[in-house]
């Protein structure tokens, strides 16, 4: 976890270890399947190619990826002098480097951070958030969206989430492989059945753990930018501002977009509603997060000595 005056959250350190350890293990054994099955030295070096390009490429350009889903572009100073001024100040607060700041043609009021490191990543808002919230609540949000950054659950979040984009591309390698190979070997369609089962397998369990992580990082987040700004009030009161708007902007934009689904996860409060909740969710019930911050406030209030 990066080194910051957010408070420390040794739950989330340890889901986000366990989470990559158990997604590191599947993939490895999803690329190992396939390797099998292709049982040749070249396509089994393709498939180890193709498996770590897919990782490095979905690491590097996460960041790009998530801007390019939400419409967003990197603003400077001189274009967004009080965005710029916000986020300065809760660097300073927090003592963390600052990361780029961008702003989203978006409506619909919603912030989120992406990055692949404390010092490549940036912080976006929509217009639609910088329209809805008074300056209080935009710098809680704003702190939601820096401990992110601390705490580097979002490179997690983005490496993790490739491991069910890889399981899908190695699938369709894998039948392609099988097809080409099924007219001169009665073997290549059991072995193929093992590699699709094994594909979806892998994506079904990081689809899961990739939605409970998220869940509990949001709580987290809500955490420790109420302890950072003290002013836990104002985060509750963002949050019911942007749900309930968000909730009444059309989202067909971002229903076009391939990415909008993982970027949507990113977001301060889900980008596209609609769908099942419960173990589906990737963000907590809103009357949870009020609640924690309530029980926050309640602290912060209580008459010390």
């Amino acid at each position: 976890m990066a080194t910051s005056r957010f408070i420390k959250d040794t739950g989330l350190t340890a889901r986000m270890t366990l989470t990559m350890f158990l997604l590191g293990a599947l993939f490895v054994g999803l690329v190992v399947t396939v390797m099998a099955f292709v049982r040749s030295t070249g396509g089994a070096v393709l498939v180890a190619v193709i498996a770590i390009g897919m990782a490095f490429w979905q690491w590097w350009s996460s960041d790009k990826v998530a801007m390019r889903a939400m419409r967003a572009r990197e603003v400077t100073p001189e274009e967004a002098p009080e965005l710029h001024g916000m986020i300065d100040r809760l660097c300073a607060l927090a003592d963390m480097p600052k990361p780029r700041v961008g702003v989203s043609q978006l409506d619909m009021p919603n912030a989120f951070a992406t990055g692949r490191s404390p010092d490549r990543s940036v912080v976006c808002v929509t217009t639609g958030i910088l329209q809805t919230l008074d300056a209080e609540e935009l710098e809680a949000v704003l702190a939601h969206e820096l401990s992110h950054v601390a705490h580097r659950d979002v490179l997690v979040m983005t490496v993790a989430s490739s491991a069910g984009i890889a399981a899908g591309l190695l699938m369709r390698f894998a039948q392609f492989g099988g097809l080409g190979r099924s007219r001169n070997n009665s073997s290549a369609l059991p072995a193929l059945l093992v590699a699709v089962v094994v594909s979806i397998v892998v994506y079904a369990v990081s689809f899961v753990l990739l939605r409970l992580l998220s869940r509990y990082r949001e709580m987290s987040a809500d955490r420790a930018g109420a302890y950072l700004t003290l002013k836990p009030a104002s985060l509750a009161s963002a949050l019911q501002k942007i749900s309930g708007e968000g909730a009444a902007t059309p989202q067909r934009d971002l229903r076009a977009s391939s990415a909008a689904g993982a970027a949507s996860a990113l977001c301060i409060v889900p980008a596209l509603h609609g769908g099942l909740g419960g173990l589906m969710a990737t963000h907590p019930p809103l009357q949870q997060r009020l609640e924690q911050l309530a029980r926050i406030q309640a602290e912060l209030s209580r008459p010390t000595g």
